[in-house]
């Protein structure tokens, strides 16, 4: 045992400090290709640290970050009268509701105008339809249906226009507010989607979630709806979050959060803001993306950027998921996290995911993983859910590309987790052997998802085989085989946190 425990000692420091060389070459590679290349790239403007060029080239950031002034006062304007109307009128889940209401649609006619009725008029179709049939053992399917048939349109069309009702509403397209409802329109229909199945659940005495559904079996009315569906703190990006979570918290707000915890989420917000104003004026990883320049540089640097860009959109997500849940939380909604651990904190795809857009993870399982049979049908369940979650985001090639690659590898895993979860390990050599395959196996997955996230959301499966004969020329050869080995002692490493976590929660 104390062999054993030297020996692991001695692998921690050599793996410790193996992630410390890794992580300053990658630094100072980055420095030296940002400064190479800088003059040829897109998406860079002007700074405030340094005098060095900001990279701004992701849309969505630019938006974000752009906007973060105004957002801020406006939410922090909501969330004061909402919570002082609250607290003065002693309001309830349906009182709350209709505040909440007033202020959001305000909301709404600021970001898309009059498009904003598109919006009210789908939900009203689908509240009209959930109340009809709501009862039938075949609403899920018509649910789905209408539900996806109203994402392809939105998608197809690119929203609605007035002139298309008749040429005399034809003025009203002059009136299309600063954002496009149909972007937007995505996590409406999740709500939507979530609404249905638990009112369908509360009227069928369905077993699923009894003890929730119990608690708001009253409150499936057309204003508290309809305040779910467009709830100004969350309506934009999330985090998703069940009707009758939402309707509960509407009721009494959320306890597990205190003030000062709430004061302190949102400073560590603003040093990860800090974080993501650091990485984008010193590396340009997203613009060496957007520019196509990353296909005249190395395979070394090719990794280094696609690395650089899979950091810099977590870190992206990871600040507009928790400001947004951040504005919640004050207005007395806790919403699932995002991003709760790491994206080099994930050796396996499963984990990868739960810990990616986590609460779009828990909206899955509970709508589509387990009515479609569960654990049961695992294995063709993923290919049902992930083409879902392709199409959700966006109708694109290179997003199905990237689904249907998640699934081609995410089956193997699961088999394999089958058998591992079967064998009994019987000595300290087959313990030895257990977690080297392991930790072989974590390397081969991360592998697999920088590809399948580098084709869905960079190169698109047309750049998957450059990609791919890149990497297996003979200059790309040791950066394939350096890359598996980092991939490999990383995989190591997180085997040390888990067991670090363990420890610390068996003593609690």
């Amino acid at each position: 045992m104390n062999n054993s425990s030297s020996w692991q000692r001695r692998e921690l420091i050599f793996l410790v400090l193996y992630a410390i060389v890794f992580y300053v070459l990658i630094i100072r590679r980055s420095l030296r290709i940002s400064h190479d290349h800088y003059g040829k790239i897109y998406g860079l403007r002007s700074g405030w640290i340094g005098g060095r060029l900001n990279d701004v080239s992701d849309a969505q950031w630019r938006n974000f970050r752009g906007n973060l002034p105004i957002l801020t006062i406006v939410f922090g304007i909501f969330t004061l009268l909402a919570n002082i109307v609250r607290a003065h009128y002693h309001l309830r889940a349906k009182g709350m509701s209709v505040v909440w209401l007033l202020i959001s649609l305000a909301y709404l006619s600021y970001l898309h105008g009059a498009c904003a009725i598109f919006v009210l008029l789908i939900a009203s179709l689908n509240f009209l339809l959930v109340k009809i049939l709501g009862q039938k053992k075949y609403f899920p399917f018509v649910l789905w249906v209408f539900n996806i048939s109203i994402l392809v349109c939105n998608r197809v069309y690119e929203g609605y226009r007035f002139s298309s009702i008749g040429q005399h509403w034809a003025y009203l397209d002059d009136f299309r507010g600063t954002f496009r409802w149909h972007i937007c329109f995505n996590f409406v229909t999740l709500r939507m989607i979530s609404f249905g199945y638990d009112y369908h659940w509360a009227r069928c005495n369905s077993r699923f979630d009894q003890k929730e559904r119990n608690i708001q079996n009253g409150n499936f009315s057309f204003s508290i709806y309809l305040c779910y569906l467009v709830y100004a703190p969350l309506y934009i990006a999330g985090p998703i979050l069940s009707f009758n979570a939402f309707a509960s918290q509407l009721e009494t707000p959320q306890k597990n959060f205190s003030l000062r915890a709430v004061a302190w989420y949102g400073l560590r917000w603003l040093f990860s803001l800090f974080l993501m104003e650091l990485m984008t004026h010193l590396f340009y990883y997203n613009a060496f993306a957007v520019s196509d320049l990353w296909k005249q540089l190395s395979p070394m640097d090719i990794f280094i950027i696609g690395y650089g860009v899979l950091n810099f959109m977590w870190l992206k997500f990871f600040l507009i998921w928790r400001y947004f849940r951040f504005w919640s939380l004050i207005g007395g909604v806790e919403a699932p996290e995002n991003m709760p651990r790491c994206i080099n904190n994930c050796y396996d795809l499963e984990s990868f995911w739960k810990s990616w857009h986590a609460s779009f993870n828990k909206w899955l399982v509970r709508y589509m993983y387990i009515p479609l049979g569960g654990s049961h049908r695992k294995l063709l369940n993923v290919w049902v859910i992930f083409t879902f979650v392709a199409i959700w985001h966006d109708l694109e090639w290179k997003l199905l590309s990237w689904a249907w690659l998640t699934c081609i590898f995410f089956v193997p895993e699961m088999i394999v987790k089958s058998a591992a979860h079967a064998f009994q390990v019987r000595s300290a050599f087959e313990e030895f052997v257990f977690r080297e395959l392991a930790a072989v196996a974590g390397a081969v997955t991360i592998t697999c998802l920088m590809v399948a996230n580098l084709v869905g959301y960079v190169i698109g499966p047309s750049g998957m085989n450059w990609l791919i004969s890149r990497f297996l020329q003979k200059e790309g050869l040791p950066t394939l085989g350096g890359m598996f080995v980092t991939f490999y002692v990383g995989t190591k490493l997180m085997f040390y946190i888990r067991d670090a976590k363990q420890r610390r929660g068996t003593r609690h």
